[in-house]
């Protein structure tokens, strides 16, 4: 795999030939818009749960099966792939340069004998990869919760965006075009937690199933993998998640922000939320992470060997 284990996977002398860097990106890239379009639903069920209870609403879906089944209720079966066009948007940006970048650090820092980086070398890269990432995904995630949390709003205060981009034009015409950076920070730092979680757990699992002998690389190994890479990233990069998703989708009140920062978003959510509100929407969250890298990492493997089979054999 490009990604995890692949780099000198196979007892190869040296390095192995590998898929030029515009293809790393490309199957970054195509691998996350594939995932998306199955666990859309679910990441608009978490932006519901996360904006659920904010300021002096009460809480508005007490389970994730309530907040799904009130959202097919009152929106349709069409209501809960809103924002379906943001979320291929995003990874498409976020993705695609995540991936590649850490395909590709991957592979540099691979030794001359096929030796993978280490652990924390591993979380680095990850680290590094998913903050340039989300820098560049910020004005399509901005788009997405926007959207995504439009249908809980009463008619008259709805935005309204016909599609992703729709809603970045309005959004750079409206409000001016550093608002489509906002909530940079966090979702900067989100992204920081999650690739450090994610791809070096990704890798350390793979690595750790391959060497158990029970496992060989194949869908059922990657699966797993994913799985337990899913489970981490979830529990670690949540409480950052709700920081960005709610100054994402801030309005201005009397001409001033609801929140003035990332910091004052945790403190009002444990204030009058409750603490564990940090992690309000675990279940969908990890029901969305944890299947989007499960399909992220199969689609990117699936991919990557029909790639080498293709045009890299022989």
């Amino acid at each position: 795999m490009a990604v995890a284990a692949s780099p000198g996977a196979g007892g190869m002398e040296g390095k192995p030939r590998t898929s030029p860097k515009s293809v790393k990106f490309l199957f970054g890239g195509l691998a996350g818009m594939g995932a998306t379009v199955f666990v859309q639903p679910l990441d608009l069920v978490k932006n519901r749960m996360q904006l659920s209870g904010e300021g002096a609403k009460t809480r508005e879906y007490k389970t994730s099966f309530h907040a799904l089944t009130s959202i097919l209720k009152s929106e349709g079966v069409k209501g809960i792939y809103t924002g379906l066009s943001a979320g291929l948007l995003r990874q498409a940006t976020y993705t695609t340069t995540r991936l590649g970048i850490y395909t590709v650090l991957f592979e540099r820092l691979t030794g001359a004998d096929g030796t993978p980086p280490g652990f924390l070398l591993k979380a680095v890269i990850g680290m590094t990869a998913g903050a340039t990432g989300a820098f560049v995904g910020t004005p399509a995630e901005v788009a997405l919760i926007r959207m995504t949390a439009d249908g809980r709003l009463p008619a008259n205060e709805r935005r309204g965006y016909k599609n992703v981009f729709n809603a970045l034009i309005r959004i750079a015409r409206e409000e001016g075009v550093p608002t489509l950076w906002r909530g940079c920070i966090p979702t900067m730092a989100r992204a920081v937690v999650v690739n450090a979680a994610q791809l070096a757990s990704y890798s350390q699992s793979k690595q750790f199933l391959l060497d158990s002998g029970y496992f060989s690389d194949n869908i059922l190994c990657h699966f797993c993998a994913s799985m337990i890479s899913g489970l981490v990233t979830t529990a670690a990069s949540m409480p950052v998640d709700i920081v960005k998703t709610r100054i994402q989708n801030m309005r201005m009140i009397d001409g001033k922000p609801e929140y003035k920062n990332g910091l004052d978003v945790l403190l009002k959510v444990v204030r009058y939320e409750g603490f564990f509100s940090l992690w309000k929407g675990f279940t969908p969250y990890y029901a969305r992470l944890g299947p989007h890298t499960v399909l992220t990492f199969i689609f990117l493997e699936q991919m990557n060997k029909a790639y080498k089979r293709l045009f890299l054999s022989g």
